[in-house]
């Protein structure tokens, strides 16, 4: 149990620490009345990490299997409820629950806000509800893990509960180690998207909010109407181009740097994942040309859009709920379809729908030849049925998940396309959602019941469904 709450307090304590940012954006900007609503929860939190490591200093960390599982959990649940104290503390959101579910929002990089007037808000709150996504993105836990070698040990175990998709391993031999690296390629893939937004015509505060929420795959802007406020050809065209390359596994990153290019050539993850967002890409451009007239727009706004909700981003350009059918058809299909294993975007993942659709092959071939062997290959490797089971058994759950929360909200109201693509956003970290939740809408008419369970929907969907839900289990509680 001090385990426990020595991890938690030191992950608290490193997220109260990214305070630092918005004070010293309120200071600049002499946005004097929301210093207070940081500087109190982060000076609290301080004091209290404090004393309970001069109090447990003779204490070694050790965790056990349901520990880490505990800690990731506890941990991603307090760390939303902890930053959704600032935007109540400065009146930004005066309502409990509402505040919450925007704070898990940024958090698990899903974007969907309740706030109507994103425009007039203090710089300092939209570069924290920013900077929400761009330390969720990558994972908290793993940010601990790297920049604290004390939770060496177990460190492994966390990031497994926390990071996305069945492909979990490590880059280098130590597993601190490995989560530097992934931060480090992660920083610098942001530093890069600054400047080059910045130069497209951004000023230097939505420049970095939205390098922040796009290297996330967040989509909280600084704007109500999105990155379609700027109506830039060149800022669409970067966000989408960083949107697709947060998509991808940040460990294919590092075999790059590395010079290990068949890692690339052989992912079969990564070929799936260019192949849908090339084919939908030119299938929603015919649809919506006669729209915008010219090819090369049509595919701007596709491009962006396609890129928007497979990497569960978020962002907008258009309201893609207007185009035509076909258009949000293929949109939809996207929602149940996600980022890669190991990218910050969420959803059911790439991965799990290669290796379905490769034991579907492999079933109609046992069917034309009965007495053949058929296994299932996997970055050009052979795979155990194991994870065959373990990837049918995580989608069923997924899509129990959504149809348990839709019948939820229908019961407070909410009609069937919005309830069932709002769990669908929910569970996979998206957004947007259809109907009264397109686009061009905003989460705040959600009843305060619902918006309590999309957060734990959230985190659910965040953290790859069974570290939230193991809990329910009796036998979780049993020694």
């Amino acid at each position: 149990m001090t385990s426990v709450v020595k991890i938690i307090a030191a992950i608290l304590s490193i997220v109260s620490i990214t305070f630092i940012l918005p004070v010293s954006v309120a200071l600049y900007y002499k946005e004097y009345n929301t210093i207070k609503a940081f500087l109190i929860p982060l000076i609290v939190t301080i004091a209290i990490t404090t004393i309970i490591f001069i109090a447990t200093r003779n204490k070694k960390i050790k965790l056990s299997f349901r520990s880490s599982y505990v800690v990731v959990a506890l941990s991603w649940t307090l760390t939303g409820i902890f930053g959704s104290i600032p935007l109540f503390l400065s009146g930004t959101i005066t309502n409990i629950p509402a505040a919450i579910f925007e704070s898990v929002s940024g958090f698990t990089t899903t974007g969907a806000t309740v706030i109507n007037e994103i425009d007039n808000l203090p710089k300092s709150i939209n570069v924290w509800r920013c900077l929400e996504h761009w330390l969720g993105g990558m994972g908290i836990v793993t940010l601990t893990v790297a920049l604290l070698p004390l939770i060496g040990v177990g460190g492994f175990q966390l990031i497994k509960a926390e990071t996305t998709g069945p492909e979990k391993g490590k880059v280098t031999p130590k597993i601190a180690s490995t989560a530097k690296v992934l931060w480090f390629i992660y920083l610098g893939m942001t530093l890069v998207q600054i400047i080059l937004l910045k130069l497209a015509g951004m000023n230097i505060i939505d420049s970095i909010c939205h390098a922040f929420a796009t290297l996330g795959t967040g989509g909280f802007s600084t704007k109500s109407a999105s990155i379609g406020y700027y109506n830039s050809t060149a800022i669409d065209i970067i966000c989408t181009i960083f949107m697709f390359l947060a998509g991808i596994n940040f460990s294919l990153y590092f075999y790059i740097f590395t010079g290990k290019f068949y890692e690339l050539k052989t992912n079969s993850e990564f070929k799936a994942y260019l192949l849908i967002f090339i084919t939908v890409t030119i299938l929603v451009t015919i649809s919506i040309k006669p729209i915008y007239g010219s090819i090369l727009t049509a595919l701007r706004y596709s491009s962006f859009q396609v890129a928007s909700i497979i990497t569960t981003t978020g962002f907008a350009t258009a309201d893609y709920t207007t185009w035509p059918s076909a258009a949000q058809v293929l949109i939809f299909i996207l929602f149940f379809i996600g980022g890669c294993s190991g990218s910050t975007g969420g959803g059911i993942k790439v991965v799990r729908w290669v290796i379905l659709s490769k034991q579907v092959s492999n079933e109609m071939k046992k069917a034309l030849h009965p007495h053949g062997v058929y296994s299932l290959r996997l970055n050009g490797q052979a795979s155990g049925k194991g994870i065959i089971l373990s990837v049918a058994s995580f989608v069923f759950l997924y899509l129990t998940m959504v149809i348990i929360s839709t019948i939820i909200a229908s019961f407070f109201g909410m009609e069937f396309l919005t309830s069932f693509t709002a769990s669908l956003s929910m569970a996979g970290n998206i957004g947007p959602a259809f109907s009264l939740l397109g686009p061009s809408y905003t989460w705040a008419n959600v009843p305060s019941i619902m918006k309590i369970i999309y957060s734990f929907e959230m985190l659910a969907g965040r953290l790859e469904l069974y570290t939230m839900l193991i809990f329910f289990l009796p036998d979780f509680w049993k020694k």
